[in-house]
């Protein structure tokens, strides 16, 4: 699988998404099997540059390769402002947000309320190409769509023809409209459709939580990869038992305790080290939430946890609430109704 000129390592792609993709979990997730990336969404709005949040999404220090940065607006020349920005602070591939269906991006006419409008998204496609995709620095511009505005108006298929020609490198469609927002089944068919429409690489998004479903998935649609977005929310190895899945047939062993404390551990340190104590005590809540959810008194320890006032003692939390599950068994067969 290849975006321009970078190989990827597998197919496997974690799904930009905000507050949860920053770059220690990226990373984190490229460590335990997944193939790409992509930051979390960067408004284009040139008046929030300079901002604590957008610095941070914008850091990409010692990042695996290729680095890929979502960005996101209505206006095609602050968009392409914004692809320049970012290509000159180290992205390598630009993505195009026309997918994200919450409210306070749709209210501003981005995500996926550009859908209603083909001609302003020729434009913004054709102004970010132009930008940084078409010239002696170029870099790939990608896009993430979703299959339209509601079930009553769904433009996938145009939208991916029209990015083609305009010189987009690759798509990712979410198989739900914006109207849908995370309710009811993914609609494969429609991303079926769109892959037999275009020629340029096609991804897969949406209710893929299993490897068996990852596998269906890419059959079903067709897709050159798969990207997984709330499936790896304190599951980030699940990359690695789809990849697994995908090359022997057969499912990897469910992880240890300890393997999860260790790397539940190293994400957050490094995720403390990232945000620093005071912000970091805060965002990590739920991050744990999300390692220990189901887990036999998950939601007491929860309550606890969130009492920390410093991220050492939430570490030390975390840690107290791990050795008790290993006391009990070595592996997490305990799960209760969450």
């Amino acid at each position: 699988m290849k975006i321009g000129p970078y190989l990827l390592a597998n197919r496997l792609f974690v799904a930009p998404m905000a507050g949860v993709t920053d770059r220690p979990f990226r990373q984190l997730c490229k460590s335990l099997g997944a193939g790409y990336a992509v930051s979390e969404m960067i408004a284009s709005n040139a008046i929030l540059w300079n901002s604590g949040k957008t610095q941070r999404r914008a850091n990409h220090q010692g990042e695996f390769n290729p680095i890929a940065v979502q960005i996101a607006g209505s206006d095609p020349t602050l968009m392409a402002s914004a692809a320049k920005l970012n290509r000159d602070n180290g992205a390598q591939i630009i993505d195009i947000n026309m997918g994200c269906p919450a409210k306070k991006v749709c209210n501003v006419a981005a995500g996926s309320a550009l859908l209603r409008d083909e001609s302003l998204v020729q434009k913004i496609l054709e102004s970010v190409v132009h930008a940084v995709g078409s010239n002696s620095n170029a870099i790939p511009v990608t896009l993430k769509i979703r299959t339209g505005w509601d079930r009553d108006h769904k433009n996938a298929i145009s939208i991916a023809k029209l990015a083609e020609q305009v010189g987009i490198a690759m798509i990712t469609v979410h198989g739900r409209t914006r109207a849908d927002l995370y309710s009811g089944e993914a609609e494969y068919e429609t991303i079926q459709a769109v892959k037999s429409s275009v020629r340029i690489p096609v991804v897969a998004n949406g209710d893929i939580t299993t490897p068996e479903k990852a596998e269906f998935v890419l059959k079903a649609t067709g897709a050159d990869a798969i990207m997984i977005g709330r499936a790896a929310q304190g599951r980030p190895w699940i990359f690695r038992e789809i990849d697994h899945f995908l090359k022997t047939n057969c499912k990897s062993p469910i992880p240890e305790v300890g393997e999860i404390q260790k790397i539940m551990n190293a994400h957050l340190l490094d995720h403390y080290d990232f945000y620093g104590e005071y912000v970091g005590l805060r965002t990590a809540r739920k991050h744990i939430g999300w390692y220990c959810k189901g887990l036999r008194g998950s939601h007491a320890f929860r309550q606890k946890m969130n009492t920390a006032d410093d991220c050492k003692s939430q570490l030390q939390m975390v840690n107290d609430f791990f050795d008790e599950m290993k006391s009990h068994s070595d592996r997490l067969l305990f799960l209760e109704a969450a």
